[in-house]
């Protein structure tokens, strides 16, 4: 794994979570370098943010492929030639297959507590207004592994938000995000950290005190 850490950023709309990211890393809070961005969707605003920040983009459309097998491995073929350590998903809208060498180094940010209000169909506002209609008590966010299911990989973190008596699928939304801020430049420091032990179904967070003594 390269120091900082080369990440790729997937995402299919207006790059809010790209725009942490790279904000993270110009604060020196994050070691990380962004080597490249993709999107599916040549229009997404997030393709903008990154050519302003000089990260090389690229776009693969889902429709330029006969099969999601064909389109993933276009996906990770780029990725592979940027010698890419972690992909980060930031609202990438299509679902992927993971190669062998990518198991495991594929995360997300899901708007929900995972396995509630999640899988095919609950992203954006849907989400939310999932949420608001179950007349739940609490909501939050849910950073994670990915595997070749929606919203179904080991979970690494989750933060938990109110869920308000007046509140709208766009209030409930700016809450959630507003951990999502937190959570997943976390979540992707952890991993560089060399942090996070997947047994099973679960992820244990190692301390810094338990990988200094694995090192020695």
């Amino acid at each position: 794994m390269h120091d900082p850490i080369r990440l790729a950023v997937l995402l299919s709309r207006g790059g809010s979570t790209l725009q942490n990211l790279i904000d993270r890393i110009a604060a020196g809070t994050l070691r990380a370098e962004i080597a490249i961005v993709l999107s599916n969707k040549a229009e997404a605003f997030g393709l903008t943010r990154a050519r302003q920040a000089g990260i090389p983009t690229f776009v693969v459309e889902r429709g330029a492929h006969p099969s999601r097998h064909e389109f993933s491995a276009r996906i990770f073929a780029l990725c592979r030639a940027a010698e890419i350590d972690l992909v980060c998903l930031a609202g990438f809208l299509q679902l992927l297959h993971i190669p062998e060498d990518f198991q495991q180094r594929v995360i997300n940010m899901h708007p929900a507590l995972i396995p509630a209000f999640c899988g095919k169909g609950y992203y954006g506002l849907a989400v939310h207004r999932a949420v608001l209609e179950r007349g739940v008590k609490f909501s939050g966010c849910t950073a994670h592994f990915v595997d070749n299911e929606y919203d179904h990989g080991p979970i690494i973190s989750q933060r938990v938000v109110p869920v308000l008596e007046d509140d709208t699928p766009e209030s409930l939304a700016d809450r959630v995000f507003a951990a999502e801020f937190e959570a997943y430049p976390q979540a992707v420091q952890w991993f560089a950290q060399g942090r996070l032990r997947i047994e099973g179904r679960r992820v244990r967070l190692l301390s810094p005190e338990l990988l200094s003594e694995g090192k020695k």
